[in-house]
């Protein structure tokens, strides 16, 4: 799944998305609330908050050592579609 704002996209591997306790810990991690957990408990891209991104990579410390470290990815659109690492 993978949702486009003006400056800041974010993708997540499907896989990853359908884990409800990687939903859960994304959705607890984000200060600006991209990320939701949705009624059956897979994760939601909230498209309207993406540019509000502020690049702190509490959403890629959410996912690593649970098996889903590079199935969150954060792009900079503005720079060339570079991934946040």
């Amino acid at each position: 799944m993978r949702k486009d704002g003006t400056f800041i996209a974010v993708e997540v591997d499907e896989q990853a998305a359908a884990d409800a306790d990687l939903a859960r810990r994304l959705t607890e991690a984000c200060p600006v609330d991209i990320y939701a957990q949705g009624s059956g408990g897979a994760l939601e891209i909230v498209a309207e908050n993406l540019d509000e991104c502020v690049l702190c990579r509490l959403c890629l410390d959410a996912a690593g050592g649970r098996g889903f470290e590079s199935s969150v990815k954060v792009i900079k659109l503005y720079d060339g579609d570079a991934v946040l690492a």
